[in-house]
């Protein structure tokens, strides 16, 4: 084991998971370690309602990921409005872009052991599909996409600079399924700008990947009963200190993208406005967690300079 763990160590790889926990050296480029970002911000009026409530409670909300059903979904209307009003609010959004991958004619995603294989963009006739919906959200601004394929992750990042614009942020999402170090290293090499590792991580693991890699880590503190169902609000101090620079990331409910999850486009816009409000609340709550135990720890202003706000 030995040999082993030293031959890791050689390519930047941790040789074990770090148990003395250290404190990340690292940090955001305004010098602040967390932000926040909340999931499921499906449309404009969901938009509305966060920011609403982000203001009232004067809490700092940095990034949303949005239209997880799929951009394709909304009508240029709504893209035009929901970039506007993001851009007003000085707020990042992370696009997800449509087809989703289980609405063409594949199911083997939707079988208890064909999701093994994870969540893939099938074919190329998927993959140009996916790069229009995208193109079709740059139209209005959209400067940040989510991404759960790191071939699409690759092919996106060569097209930067000439059928897309050079500043684009590519978000790897949960769903990609990496755990580790290496499966890091490999995201921040194929173009990531940040990525989100699965939710049921410990801190010497967490720690391990903070090592090996620069970009931000999304690391859940609330997450659906479809994942497990955890809550890690107190453990947030520590996930800060160990995974600086870091997004929390806010994702509560019963499940997010499976067919009785949250991000269908039938779910009550109602709902959606009012859930966007309390996860507002969870972050407000996170923020006096982290400010108690461990005030040296900084939360970004609104709005720092590096987020990929849209431009309408």
């Amino acid at each position: 084991m030995d040999t082993i763990r030293k031959a890791m160590e050689k390519v930047g790889i941790p040789g074990r998971d770090l148990y003395d926990i250290p404190t990340s050296p690292k940090s955001f480029p305004d010098g602040a370690h967390y932000r926040m970002e909340i999931s499921g911000i499906e449309r404009p009026s969901t938009l509305e309602a966060l920011i609403d409530e982000m203001d009232k409670r004067d809490i700092a909300i940095h990034r949303l990921i949005c239209t997880v059903m799929g951009s394709t979904l909304l009508s240029d209307d709504e893209l035009e409005d929901f970039a506007k009003l993001a851009h007003d609010s000085k707020l990042e959004a992370i696009i997800a872009p449509g087809p989703r991958t289980s609405w063409d004619v594949g199911r083997q995603i939707a079988t208890p052991e064909g999701s093994l294989s994870g969540l893939r963009i099938r074919g190329s006739d998927n993959l140009s599909y996916v790069i229009a919906d995208i193109q079709r959200a740059i139209d209005f601004g959209f400067r940040g996409f989510l991404v759960t394929d790191e071939g699409l992750l690759w092919l996106l990042s060569q097209l930067k600079g000439s059928i897309l614009p050079p500043d684009l942020v590519f978000k790897v999402s949960i769903y990609a399924g990496h755990a580790n170090a290496a499966g890091g290293k490999i995201l921040e090499k194929l173009g990531a700008s940040t990525f989100n590792p699965v939710g049921d991580l410990t801190l010497p693991m967490f720690a391990s990947i903070r090592q090996a890699v620069d970009i931000p880590l999304d690391v859940h503190v609330y997450l659906s009963e479809s994942f497990g169902g955890f809550n890690r609000f107190w453990e947030a101090p520590e996930l800060a200190r160990v995974s600086s620079p870091c997004y929390f990331k806010i994702e509560p409910g019963i499940a997010l993208a499976t067919s009785m999850g949250l991000y269908r486009p039938w779910t009550d816009e109602a709902f959606l406005a009012k859930f966007a409000r309390e996860k507002v609340k969870y972050a407000e709550i996170i923020h006096g967690i982290i400010q108690k135990y461990q005030p040296d720890l900084i939360l970004s202003e609104k709005g720092p300079k590096d987020l990929a706000i849209p431009l309408p």
